[in-house]
């Protein structure tokens, strides 16, 4: 293929997923969805514009690692400090509770398999992407119902921060299970090991940026380090520990994130994901996706799988909040408000496809998740909040949250 051919591709993907992204956002869904679903109608399932090829593959993996350097800058260090073990405690159980739940559902459907085959990892991983937390659109639903401020509202936020860092973590920790020659102590070794040079060289770079930021503030040499740390963190963390390149790219986030300059880095690098590289991964996705192997026991699958991600999140969430003596409907509201996913699933996904642990087919599991707890969310969060007084409509804990600016990165327009 002539290297001006891609220009052709990229053109047809950045206007198809700019058209559908608008009309998910007219129709109150995540612009990511009408992404995907650009990818959907222009790909080899239906009018074939485009086909998959290793120049789109590639760019399409800039776009996570972008995405994921991003989502490391916009985390407040200090509310999780702030928030401590109750926010702590409920991201873990939101993690644990949707990964057994997603194992055993994967489990009634297709069968419980052994430790260690390709269908037990399979499972696993059904499970891990189900442990995604997306609250961007609870976070828009709370600011507007002016609960946002309040304790309800921060400890969601900060759970969510959590639960992001926790669900790197555990798919750094099953693809590195699944490996055919990988023994568990090897992955958790890695794994250590790969912390410990986060650490040492994260305190030496954050220091040397802090000096530049001091000297160079708003000065566009930040952000194009930074960008530079995002790609070499990204490639130390997958080629000598085997971790997953998004988390290297996720952790160079937060060796910057107290930066006085995070985010005006963050924002120059929005600009590269959202001219081009976002919409290229999200489009990408749908262009993987067929309906081959698409079946009514897949249909089922996959409305199951969205219920059983939904109820998951309350069910762990909210029971724990309960232990910490929340009110019942306050426990409520903090499972509903943890049960909205969005890139961070799809990027597990992905992940997964490209370590062969997931099909194509079941990326129409989570898309149809993301679409049904984006509208249910909301929803079930003004029932909740109804006639209760509003604490304040400000951000929580002043200042530039990972959370203020969505998952749903194109929300400005």
């Amino acid at each position: 293929m002539e290297a001006f051919e891609y220009f052709k591709d990229l053109a047809i993907i950045i206007i198809s997923a700019k058209l559908m992204g608008l009309v998910a956002k007219k129709l109150k869904a995540p612009q990511v969805v009408g992404q995907i679903i650009a990818g959907l109608l222009i790909g080899p399932s239906l009018l074939n514009w485009v086909g998959q090829s290793d120049f789109i593959s590639i760019m399409a993996e800039i776009g996570v690692v972008l995405l994921m350097f991003s989502a490391g800058l916009e985390t407040n260090l200090k509310e999780l400090v702030k928030t401590g073990p109750v926010a702590l405690t409920i991201a873990c159980a939101g993690v644990i509770v949707p990964l057994i739940m997603g194992w055993a559902l994967y489990g009634c459907f297709f069968g419980f398999a052994p430790f260690g085959s390709d269908e037990f990892f399979r499972g696993v991983f059904i499970g891990t992407i189900m442990t995604a937390t997306s609250v961007s659109i609870t976070v828009q639903t709370l600011r507007e119902l002016g609960h946002l401020k309040g304790k309800v509202g921060t400890i969601i936020v900060s759970s969510a921060i959590i639960d992001d860092v926790l669900g790197i973590i555990l798919l750094t920790f099953v693809i590195g299970f699944k490996s055919t020659d990988a023994k568990p102590l090897d992955v958790v070794i890695k794994t250590a090991l790969f912390i410990v040079f986060s650490f040492i060289v994260g305190f030496g770079v954050y220091l040397l940026f802090k000096l530049l930021d001091r000297h160079s503030f708003h000065h566009r040499r930040i952000p194009i380090f930074g960008l530079a740390l995002c790609f070499f963190m990204a490639y130390v963390a997958e080629k000598f520990f085997g971790i997953a390149d998004i988390t290297g790219a996720y952790v160079a986030g937060i060796i910057l994130c107290n930066l006085r300059d995070a985010e005006y880095i963050a924002g120059k690098m929005d600009i590269s994901s959202y001219m081009l590289f976002g919409p290229v991964f999200f489009a990408s996705i749908g262009l993987k996706t067929n309906f081959d192997g698409f079946t009514v026991q897949l249909l089922w699958f996959s409305l199951a799988f969205a219920f059983v991600a939904m109820a998951a999140k309350v069910i762990g969430c909210g029971l724990m909040a309960k232990a910490w003596k929340f009110s019942t409907k306050d426990s409520l509201k903090c499972g509903v408000g943890m049960m909205t996913r969005g890139e961070v699933a799809l990027i597990v996904a992905q992940k997964g496809l490209a370590v062969g642990m997931v099909e194509t087919k079941y990326f129409t599991s989570v898309i149809l998740l993301i679409m049904l707890s984006s509208i249910i969310s909301p929803i079930l969060l003004k029932i909740l909040y109804k006639n209760e007084d509003k604490p304040d409509n400000a951000s929580p804990g002043g200042g530039h949250t990972d959370l203020d600016e969505t998952e749903e990165i194109y929300a400005d327009e």
